[in-house]
């Protein structure tokens, strides 16, 4: 089982398009016979974890793909790491504004993905989607939702699971972006739902093969 998860709109947005790639990719994955289930976070310090944590219990997944937006960013960011650190430079949506406190007490000061990134990485780059490895995740919910994910599966339980992070809807390719939906000139929901795809059946791929590191030859290949 896949669970992507995404985030409510947040700071006065009308919508949030984690949330919606993460949907798009869930049902698209569906269609083709994976069974993946989408989650809707409410993006707050209080309830995003807690919330991300149950959804993991309840669908018994074995790979976890949180996804959430960045405005700034003009690519597909996977996260390296989540860590133990909470800085809000605005409100959540509870009006909570948190500030160089811990997202979990007593726990490591970071905890690493444990998504097949490279692989990820690859099948990206070969999709002509504009992908980076990112070593921040922020210090907003994002972050706080990655390291409460990871420190839950410290245990064991998902043993594949991480933060990916897209741009904003609209937001302009990079130049020499190369894939079909740059004619557009511009990220859409379907692009990020297809990278979310894509990441999730590489991701699957690790799950039934652990340590595979044979040759990726097709950005689209399941596993």
């Amino acid at each position: 089982m896949i669970l992507l998860t995404g985030f409510e709109p947040f700071d006065g947005a009308e919508s949030n398009p984690s949330a919606e790639a993460a949907q798009l990719a869930a049902h698209q994955l569906m269609s083709e016979g994976t069974d993946a289930v989408a989650v809707v976070l409410p993006c707050t310090f209080g309830l995003a974890g807690r919330r991300l944590r149950e959804a993991v219990e309840e669908t018994s997944a074995n790979v976890v793909i949180a996804a959430g937006v960045a405005a700034e960013r003009d690519r597909i960011s996977l996260e390296r790491v989540a860590v133990n650190r909470i800085d809000a430079r605005i409100p959540d949506n509870a009006g909570a504004q948190p500030v160089d406190v811990p997202c979990v007490v007593d726990a490591p000061d970071e905890y690493p993905s444990t998504l097949p990134l490279d692989r990820i990485l690859a099948r990206l780059e070969l999709s002509g989607l504009p992908v980076e490895l990112s070593d921040s995740a922020g210090r907003y919910v994002c972050n706080k939702a990655f390291f409460e994910l990871m420190h839950h599966a410290s245990a064991g339980e998902p043993r594949i699971a991480g933060f990916i992070h897209v741009p904003a809807e609209g937001t302009p390719y990079p130049a020499g972006a190369d894939t079909e939906e740059a004619v557009s000139g511009a990220w859409t929901v379907g692009a990020m739902a297809r990278a979310l795809e894509i990441a999730a059946k590489a991701s699957m791929h690790e799950a039934r093969h652990p340590g595979d590191d044979m040759p990726v030859s097709s950005a689209s290949s399941g596993d």
